[in-house]
């Protein structure tokens, strides 16, 4: 199962380049973020000309997630909602960041993290709010016992490994202790990077900033990430980032990134010990 997620930064400007990708590519499900439309806006028909279903939580000019599969979502929800939460979740109702289905036994849930702006913006606190909304969602989910795939814009570098220039930005939006603690908050233990288990280099970049010649200078950073539970671990055949449409004329800013499970091996111990895993 070739799983991928895409900020496409509007789903009307990228349309035909994401239709032309998803045409190469073929994935089963693919995630995107910032599609800046209105669910009854969404352009679902050149999708479904494709033979894939689609769900959308979208709104107008901002944010906006879908999912778009070959088979048709189970359990869709969208946005947050808790049996049991200690926090008024409605301030995160109005910012459509969060869509989750069930395909296979396997809980896809696909996110468009906030930015947070600056460290000393109001949008910071709502950044670290939210993240923290989001893992008492997979708490929940992990309490019902869903092997999930967790994936999408997380506007946070999990290492200084995902930053082309640590020095100059360590510390700041993206890059501090405190998004990367809130992060690692949401994993705890029971989700690990797919990227890394294959990739234990710097180098390797997932956004590039339009300003400056960032992607002709190779100054990207890896932002946009794929976790999957542990379990799922032994199914993965790989994990790779494919930067090919940033070179299209007016691009996403973000290139897509891509897991592929196989689903029918038996389930065994992916890792010989914990020293196996890479820590973030």
């Amino acid at each position: 199962m070739l799983i991928a997620t895409w900020n496409v930064n509007s789903i009307r400007t990228r349309l035909s380049q994401i239709i032309d990708w998803m045409s190469q590519v073929n994935p089963d499900i693919l995630c995107l973020q910032e599609t800046k439309v209105m669910d009854d806006s969404f352009p679902i028909e050149p999708f479904k000309n494709l033979g894939y279903s689609v769900e959308v939580y979208g709104q107008k000019s901002y944010n906006g997630v879908a999912i778009i599969s070959k088979t048709k979502a189970e359990n869709v929800q969208k946005g947050f909602s808790f049996k049991d939460y200690d926090q008024n979740i409605e301030i995160f109702l109005d910012q459509k960041r969060l869509i989750s289905a069930e395909f296979n036994g396997i809980k896809i849930i696909n996110v468009y993290v906030p930015n947070g702006s600056s460290l000393e913006s109001d949008k910071f606190q709502y950044k670290i709010n939210w993240l923290n909304c989001l893992a008492s969602f997979l708490n929940e989910q992990e309490e019902e016992g869903k092997s999930i795939c967790l994936m999408g814009d997380f506007n946070v570098a999990p290492s200084d490994l995902d930053i082309h220039d640590p020095d100059k930005y360590e510390g700041g939006i993206m890059a501090s202790e405190i998004e990367r603690n809130a992060l690692n908050n949401v994993l705890k233990e029971r989700l690990i990077d797919s990227f890394r288990i294959f990739e234990k280099n710097t180098g390797h970049w997932s956004w590039w900033d339009y300003r400056n010649n960032a992607y002709e200078l190779n100054k990207g950073w890896r932002i946009d990430q794929i976790y999957i539970s542990k379990e799922l671990s032994s199914k993965l055949k790989s994990c790779v980032i494919d930067s090919s449409p940033r070179e299209n004329v007016r691009p996403s800013d973000h290139a897509p990134v891509m897991i592929d499970l196989n689903l029918n091996v038996i389930d065994d111990d992916f890792f010989e010990s914990e020293d196996d895993f890479f820590e973030i």
